[in-house]
């Protein structure tokens, strides 16, 4: 049962900061040196300042990255740069986006609440990535020192008519309260409107609360970290009761079944390997592929399109020729994957690539790969190409997305696809909503 709530989000007063595009920010995990210093330079009230502060040499226990984010927090707050909504509320978002590499115009529907945190066991929130170490406990970090949420996690619930959808088809159709393009995303207009009917929160309250297996798109990070620190907050604090904010985590939920949901693919190029040539390669691929040379980049892209719904393919470029690989029987993967897999994980073209050539056929480990030692990962295919093609590099690999019901069918199989097997596109902002979770705040 998915427990989603209202609440009073504190927001940006744009009478106070400006044009909000100043102050919000891509996800934290999206931020380069080079952004954060843009962000910085934006506004003195960027949320980046917070989600992911300047570290100096002579931080201390007393003053340092998590310490300062908390003073932006408080200061901002009693200086009304953010003010908190008087009456609870759910938060309808749309994206409007240009599909990259393509001229598709877009809009993802999602709405802003708070969902119940619960462990991936009980069968009502899944994941469909693993987790790393290092991110979480920077997180637990900022968590336990903020006791805010910053950003959304992105949870994609299952909905077949859209019908939470509809229920916020009549507020959509005004001006939006938020209306922002985040520097770094330019192509991406973010929309958010308030909606505070008490008759509306209970309806979407009552059309999610059945639901199982919600699945975290982005955010696998911070909901892991969120659920460590209820447990610790509902350690210290023995007499917490089911209303304290600690006990949910903020989220943008979209349907499975919306229009707007895109995921693209994440490429692989492969560099300082000196294994095996291209020809071995091919040669060995032909064992489990039919091979097929193609004239161009485009026409083996175009053929991969083509394909998606139809066939596992792979693309290789070897700076000298665009080859289609495409896999003959889908059981070859069951001679070569040694552990217990779901066959649905077995089935994705992401899984083919890394057990049946990067691993089976080229010889790279899953250690090696989890490292990076030879590879990269690429959301454009154009600097591949060209990293290939300058002796830069020795391979690039095509792929092509993973599709949301594969996702929803491995998570629901409790399978954790292999490393950037999805990316959804587009993120969603820091900097729309924040949610205090300190011990004073309860969710009605």
């Amino acid at each position: 049962m998915a427990v989603v709530k209202s609440f009073r989000a504190v927001r940006y007063n744009p009478a106070k900061v400006g044009p909000l595009d100043k102050v919000i920010a891509l996800p934290y995990d999206r931020i380069d040196e080079k952004l954060q210093e843009t962000y910085y330079n934006l506004s003195p009230y960027n949320v980046v300042r917070m989600s992911l502060g300047k570290r100096f040499p002579d931080d201390n226990e007393t003053n340092n990255v998590y310490t300062r984010a908390r003073k932006y927090f408080d200061d901002w707050l009693k200086e009304g740069v953010l003010a908190r909504d008087p009456k609870p509320c759910f938060y309808a978002y749309t994206e409007e986006f240009t599909v990259p590499g393509t001229d598709d115009r877009l809009a993802r529907r999602g709405i802003i609440g708070m969902i119940k945190l619960v462990p991936f066991d009980e069968g009502t929130i899944l994941p469909h990535e693993r987790t790393l170490s290092g991110p979480k406990v920077d997180r637990l970090n900022l968590l336990r020192a903020m006791e805010v949420h910053l950003g959304q996690i992105f949870i994609l619930y299952p909905d077949p008519e859209n019908r939470i959808n509809q229920l916020l088809d009549p507020y959509i159709t005004r001006e939006p309260d938020i209306d922002a393009v985040a520097v770094g995303e330019s192509d991406v207009r973010h929309k958010v409107w308030v909606i505070d009917d008490p008759k509306v929160l209970a309806a979407i309250q009552q059309e999610m609360a059945p639901k199982r297996n919600l699945i975290i798109a982005d955010g696998h990070h911070r909901y892991e970290t969120a659920l460590a620190y209820r447990d610790e907050m509902r350690a210290k604090h023995p007499d917490w009761t089911e209303q304290h904010a600690f006990n949910y985590v903020m989220a943008t939920l979209v349907s499975m079944s919306d229009p707007g949901l895109v995921i693209l693919p994440t490429h692989r190029l492969i560099h300082s390997y000196t294994h095996m040539s291209a020809g071995e390669i091919l040669d060995k691929a032909r064992q489990y592929f039919d091979v097929q040379e193609l004239p161009s980049r485009e026409a083996l892209e175009a053929r991969m399109r083509e394909l998606a719904n139809q066939a596992h393919v792979i693309g290789f470029y070897d700076g000298k020729g665009y080859y289609l690989l495409t896999l003959r029987d889908l059981s070859a993967m069951d001679q070569v994957v040694k552990e217990p897999r779901a066959p649905e994980w077995k089935a994705l073209d992401v899984s083919i690539l890394h057990e049946l050539i990067l691993e089976h056929i080229m010889g790279l480990t899953k250690e090696s790969i989890e490292r990076k030692e030879n590879i990269d990962y690429l959301r454009d295919p154009g600097p591949g190409y060209t990293a290939v093609a300058a002796g830069e590099a020795n391979f690039l690999f095509l792929l092509n997305p993973t599709k949301p019901q594969q996702v929803a069918a491995c998570a629901a199989k409790g399978e954790k696809m292999p490393q950037k097997s999805t990316d959804f596109y587009p993120k969603v902002l820091t900097g729309l909503t924040f949610s205090p979770i300190r011990w004073e705040d309860k969710l009605e």
